[in-house]
């Protein structure tokens, strides 16, 4: 039986990932980045498409599995009538090369181990050519190379197209597996020891976990999303990767696929506040820099997205040799929305560099020009339509978040002016162009016989990006708009408790079939609303419900089937995880007193 999302654990060196089942099988990962091509395909396809299996000879899933504490070091058991085993996993923080390390431990009785690799380039679609080196196993396919050993040294042979082993291990001994890559036109990088890796990759974690400061309600489940965060940073540049996957369906069987190995700039505020909150200064600076490099530029030529270093080309393209998580086609890499007109992103990055200056991160002499750019350019944009937030594949519109999201960029762009008056800009302009956008949404973006603002000027859709409106200062909590808007959204938008992003035809907001999940970021939303209303217990209760649907290991896809009870789309996803670290803080203060 093909493997759930939700079955999955994550393993990384902070440039890139893997996914582990719990059959004890890496079913993805991309080489030598986040966005490189994979080696392991089996996620999206068969375990003809690349897969490296370790478990005991005839076992199924594991009997139980967990992270180490505070860590990304993941321990896989199995019980059997011979004995018990553990498969510990990890990916160590690289000195030049990338390693994925596997060392099982016999831990009771006489077991035996089966092990199969499939190696398969180009996203599953390439077959090396495998030979033995200096007791090593080598597959090399045009610019790829990977190196496979063991310690002690286990007999391997080759069988369809696979590199087999099997062995037999007694309570208390260790065997290790070092998988390495490299381009394939260098020599062999340096040989890392798998046992000082496990123990000095464990040392490292647990000192970075140590450095986190909320001390609230669910603490176990704040440090993994922040570990997950951590996970999803490009290491080199500060950029953090909206999901480590490509293409796992919103709807299983359906078209709604998408390649989230990129950087989105709807994310940073968010990611800025939580990283900030939790006391990780330094990695919050590394993302503001990573992000005023990737906007540098003409403010019109702003994308809603960049690569891991600020690449801008990211064409999208179909594979159509893998036949798709639970057959849901097509596999798409690359991203076409990078090419859409999102509006909310340019208060997205202003909004993040004013968070930036007031949070006391450093400051960096381009960030007033950046954001003067931007706001040159919003005073007549602003106007247009566009795609809007969820980067619709329909006809542009006027979405009333964009036009939030552009109040909140005057704003910050005012506040900046009021608190330094020797900045230049434009204060009264700025002001006047806030008071218009501010007229603007609440005349056209609200619907007065439903109280609620709406998906977009003129329209009865709504939309969950709305309940940000408090959140954001557009207007206070109290205000009876904002009341109506949270309780029509909770109504309408409701998905057997949690959110979705906006109405359940899907296919009348953006242009295609189907329909989707809960989305997890939403409704933790949802329950900062609801706090913000004064509806605290009724924010908790749904925390709660929402840390629930984490999986064994601790980690959230971007949704959630509440009916079929299954995660869907991208694994594990940057949003939902900042989302919960988010609400952790707003409901529950930096104190854990619910001062928030």
């Amino acid at each position: 039986m093909h493997p759930r999302i939700e079955d999955y654990a994550l393993i990384g060196d902070h440039q890139t990932a893997a996914l582990v089942s719990r059959y004890g099988s890496v079913d993805w990962l991309c080489l030598p980045r986040f966005d490189s091509a994979s080696c392991f395909a089996a996620l999206l396809g068969e375990e003809e498409n690349g897969h490296w299996r370790i478990a005991p000879k005839g076992a199924g899933a594991c009997t139980r599995r967990a992270y180490r504490r505070d860590s990304l070091i993941l321990d896989t058991e199995w019980d059997t009538p011979e004995g018990s085993v553990r498969l510990t996993d990890l990916m160590p923080q690289r000195d030049r090369a990338p390693d994925l390390v596997r060392v099982i431990e016999c831990l009771d009785g006489r077991v035996t181990m089966r092990g199969t690799l499939r190696l398969r380039f180009d996203h599953g679609s390439i077959v090396p050519w495998m030979r033995r080196a200096d007791g090593h196993r080598v597959a090399v396919a045009g610019p790829d190379a990977v190196w496979l050993r063991s310690e002690p040294e286990v007999r391997t042979w080759g069988e369809d197209r696979a590199t087999h082993s099997e062995f037999t291990m007694e309570r208390g001994e260790k065997v290790a597996f070092v998988l390495t890559w490299h381009p394939s036109h260098e020599p062999r990088p340096r040989l890392v020891d798998p046992h000082d890796a496990l123990e000095h990759s464990l040392a490292d974690w647990r000192a970075w976990a140590a450095r986190c400061r909320y001390e609230g309600p669910h603490r176990d489940a704040v440090v993994r999303s922040l570990i997950t965060l951590k996970a999803l940073t490009y290491a080199p540049t500060g950029g953090i990767v909206a999901a480590p996957t490509t293409s796992l369906p919103e709807e299983l069987g359906g078209v709604r696929n998408w390649d989230y190995r990129h950087c989105w700039l709807r994310d940073s505020t968010l990611t800025l506040g939580a990283l900030l909150a939790a006391g990780y200064q330094e990695e919050a600076e590394a993302w503001r820099d990573w992000l005023l490099r990737a906007v540098a530029g003409d403010p019109a030529e702003l994308q809603i997205m960049y690569g891991l270093a600020g690449e801008r080309r990211l064409p999208e393209n179909e594979l159509p040799w893998l036949r798709g998580f639970a057959d849901s086609v097509p596999v798409r890499v690359g991203n076409d929305a990078v090419r859409q007109l999102q509006l909310d992103v340019y208060g997205e990055v202003i909004d993040s560099l004013s968070l930036a200056r007031s949070s006391g991160l450093p400051t960096k002499p381009p960030m007033w020009r950046v954001q003067q750019a931007l706001m040159d350019f919003l005073r007549s944009a602003w106007r247009r339509p566009d795609e809007g937030l969820w980067e619709i594949r329909g006809p542009r519109r006027h979405f009333t978040h964009s036009k939030v999201m552009t109040w909140v960029a005057a704003d910050r762009a005012v506040r900046a002016l009021e608190n330094d008056p020797e900045l230049d800009g434009d204060l009264d302009g700025w002001r006047a162009m806030r008071e218009e956008v501010r007229r603007e949404v609440c005349e056209r973006g609200y619907d007065p016989a439903r109280n609620t603002f709406t998906q977009s000027y003129g329209s009865r859709e709504l939309d969950a990006s709305l309940l940000l409106i408090p959140q954001l200062g557009f207007l206070p909590p109290d205000d009876p708009r904002v009341v109506g808007t949270v309780d029509a959204i909770r109504a309408e938008l409701g998905h057997d408790g949690l959110l979705r992003r906006y109405s359940s035809d899907g296919a009348a907001v953006d242009g295609l079939p189907g329909q989707e999940g809960a989305f997890v970021v939403c409704s933790f939303w949802l329950a900062d609303a609801l706090h913000l209303t004064g509806r605290t217990e009724e924010a908790r209760e749904l925390f709660e419900r929402l840390v629930g649907l984490t999986n064994d290991v601790g980690l959230l896809a971007e949704e959630y089937d509440p009916v079929a009870g299954r995660q869907l789309g991208n694994f594990p996803q940057a949003f939902s995880h900042i989302g919960l670290v988010g609400t952790a803080f707003t409901l529950f203060g930096e104190d854990g007193t619910g001062g928030g």
